[in-house]
């Protein structure tokens, strides 16, 4: 099964280009399910397939055109079928804080449940075959950033303090009830959060392998959106996930010559360009702005064709190597990235701003430093066979 993740800064487009990549898929012939992991579901919306009734029948994956389905992942629904022991106890508390069922219930919602269910799912669909593409259109980035980071937390927890923790409440857990203010929380609490870590074991290797999943940056070609591409960009890089595609959205097409849009075309172009450079090797698309809203299959299937063109099939693995790594080695960091065909002699590094620019001859390539990373400088750097070690440190 493959797995294709859209992610993007709120309202670039994301789930339209999202849902066009299931259209296409579909036709081609593969089994293809369509997921939204974003609490502001408007995958519905954009296949124009309105009601509440329609909404609530996707919170299972739901048949809209042959090989093709979508699912709204309803957190209301997920409470009840895996968060249950621990949602009931989570209000339980709350409710003795003064707060109304009403109020408690809302507020027993807390980060983390929505994407967690969305990775059982995925779990369950590559374990029993379901589907041969599940495309998951993520929350706007940062929540994307946490979705891919969640699997990782969690079994860190289960593995050094559950046990622990569930050992001393089951020894305390008599006196708690006795002379403390709440109840300390059932065994089944417990026994409830093993079977959650249980469905989603395994997910972050899948989600790190680059023969089953890619990531995919949906961007817009203006500077303030750009910014939070190159963080999302580098942060994926960082969870050891790999983009194989940007897909820049709404650009100014050729047929608009009016005076007015001049300067804004001019901005595009010069985005554009810094597009390209800091994220070579990686593909950049390019969609146009359409004079109307993409709305349901037909203009879906009309963002396709711009997308993918007659022949593109989206679900080819057409990247495995990660572009760059970072890594701590001996008390300091190194950046490490694959120059094959690159000599010594060739190469030249410099800072600028939060990121580390490597020259070869007249190509540059650009290496967004994460936030631990932005003040250090490079200080050194060797080849190890076609593979450039960048090592960075404070500056003296």
């Amino acid at each position: 099964m493959r797995i294709l993740l859209f992610s993007g800064k709120g309202g670039v487009g994301k789930t339209s280009v999202a849902a066009a990549t299931g259209v296409r898929l579909a036709e081609i012939g593969y089994k293809t399910l369509v997921m939204s992991v974003d609490p502001a579901h408007s995958l519905g919306d954009s296949f124009d397939l309105e009601g509440a009734l329609f909404h609530a029948a996707t919170a299972d994956p739901k048949s809209i055109r042959e090989n093709l389905w979508i699912q709204e992942v309803n957190i209301q629904r997920e409470i009840k079928r895996h968060w249950n022991e621990i949602a009931t106890y989570i209000t339980s508390v709350l409710r003795t804080t003064g707060l109304s069922d009403v109020e408690a219930e809302e507020m027993a919602i807390f980060p983390g449940m929505e994407e967690l269910s969305a990775m059982m799912y995925v779990n369950q669909y590559l374990q029993e075959k379901q589907f041969d593409v599940v495309i998951l259109d993520c929350a706007p980035t940062a929540e994307s950033l946490r979705f891919v980071s969640l699997p990782t937390t969690l079994e860190w927890y289960v593995k050094h303090i559950f046990t622990f923790q569930r050992s001393i409440m089951k020894a305390v857990r008599p006196i708690v009830n006795k002379l403390g203010p709440i109840e300390a929380p059932p065994d089944s609490y417990f026994g409830n959060i093993q079977s959650l870590f249980k469905k989603v074991q395994g997910i972050d290797v899948v989600l790190e392998d680059p023969a089953i999943t890619s990531v995919r940056l949906v961007t817009n070609p203006e500077k303030m959106v750009l910014r939070e591409t190159q963080r999302a960009f580098v942060y994926f890089c960082l969870h050891g996930l790999t983009v194989d595609e940007v897909i820049v959205n709404r650009i100014l097409p050729d047929e608009i010559t009016d005076p007015f849009f001049a300067e804004a075309r001019k901005a595009q172009a010069g985005i554009l360009s810094e597009i390209e450079a800091y994220f070579a090797p990686v593909p950049v698309s390019r969609v146009p702005l359409f004079n109307r809203e993409v709305l349901g299959y037909a203009g879906l299937h009309q963002l396709s064709d711009r997308l993918y063109g007659g022949t593109v099939d989206p679900a080819l693995v057409t990247r495995t190597e990660k572009v760059y790594s970072f890594a701590v080695v001996d008390g300091h960091y190194e950046v490490r990235l694959r120059m094959p065909f690159v000599q010594k002699a060739e190469i030249g590094l410099f800072k600028k701003a939060d990121e580390l620019v490597v020259q070869v001859g007249t190509l540059r390539r650009h290496v967004g430093l994460p936030t631990t990373m932005a003040s250090l400088v490079p200080v050194k750097a060797r080849l190890e066979q076609d593979m450039l070690v960048v090592e960075m440190r404070n500056a003296i």
